[in-house]
């Protein structure tokens, strides 16, 4: 038992594992800020309602990519380098990264509700779907910022 607890406090119960998630909350009320901020003033200047909220979002999603990016670099993964290669190399690597698994939150969530997952949970259907996807997500930035996009620390 004194092993398993041993792992857990080692992959799971970490200072970064800890710190990775707590960015990830604060990412996600900045990307909810950012939209409820925009798709007002939006919308006074775009009628049709789906590109306006769309534009919102897409302006959120940015926002909330490069808060996230910075948190993650200074924060979580301590990458140290500020030099201009390692920057840019770290940002479009993690733009990059994250623009991969929103395709899969676009793409995979739809699937699984047609191949089945599409039963309600807090009278949204389809939310078993989004939790799973969700989790994957979560998952594949994580192993990609740790990894490939930030794994050198003390550059």
């Amino acid at each position: 038992m004194k092993k398993f607890i041993d792992l857990l406090k080692k992959y799971i119960f970490n200072k970064e594992v800890i710190l990775y998630i707590i960015m990830g909350v604060l990412t996600t009320l900045v990307n909810l800020v950012v939209y409820a901020i925009c798709v007002k003033p939006l919308a006074a200047f775009i009628s049709d309602k789906t590109i306006y909220i769309g534009v919102a979002k897409l302006i959120a999603w940015v926002v909330a990519v490069l808060f996230a990016f910075f948190t993650n670099k200074v924060w979580v993964f301590e990458s140290k380098s500020w030099a201009p290669k390692v920057f840019w190399r770290e940002l479009i690597s993690f733009v990059g990264a994250r623009a991969l698994t929103g395709l899969l939150e676009v793409f995979g969530t739809p699937f699984l509700v047609s191949i089945g997952l599409d039963q309600t949970l807090f009278g949204v259907e389809g939310m078993w779907a989004v939790i799973i996807v969700s989790v994957f997500v979560i998952i594949f930035n994580y192993v990609f910022s740790k990894l490939v996009i930030f794994k050198n620390k003390k550059d």
